[in-house]
């Protein structure tokens, strides 16, 4: 006799919902920066990437800004540009409920970049120790 040990729900697979209401948030935040934001703290600040909870309710956008443009600034202008941000996106994204905008710099850029120096660095040790 074989017993189904599975719990309901477990074996079900990821929704690709959240994923899809992501891409759409990032599109209309970045169309908003390019064309209708006027605070010159958000002046080439770029979204990277948008993370939309599984229920839909939150969403975690990261973002990157210009070399030698600092951070913090551009981070309290994404901040206080939060409400007309999510009026824009209840009024374009058809969702019930328009998800909470968390904002996050997103130093992904930066940390691939150092790592990439530490292999060239490596690359250069291990050629002078050859010679």
């Amino acid at each position: 006799m074989d017993f189904d040990f599975k719990l309901p729900g477990l074996g079900r697979p990821e929704s690709s919902r959240p994923k899809r209401v992501a891409e759409a948030v990032k599109n209309e935040l970045t169309v908003l920066l390019l064309q209708q934001v006027a605070d010159p703290r958000l002046t080439g600040v770029r979204i990277s990437r948008v993370e939309v909870a599984p229920d839909l309710k939150q969403a975690k956008v990261y973002f990157t800004v210009p070399a030698g443009q600092e951070i913090g600034p551009a981070l309290q202008g994404m901040k206080s540009a939060k409400g007309f941000f999510r009026s824009h996106l209840a009024r374009t994204v058809n969702l019930r409920h328009t998800p909470d905008l968390l904002f996050y710099f997103d130093n992904l850029n930066e940390e691939s970049a150092r790592v990439d120096a530490l292999f060239r660095q490596i690359e250069e040790e291990r050629k002078h120790e050859r010679s």
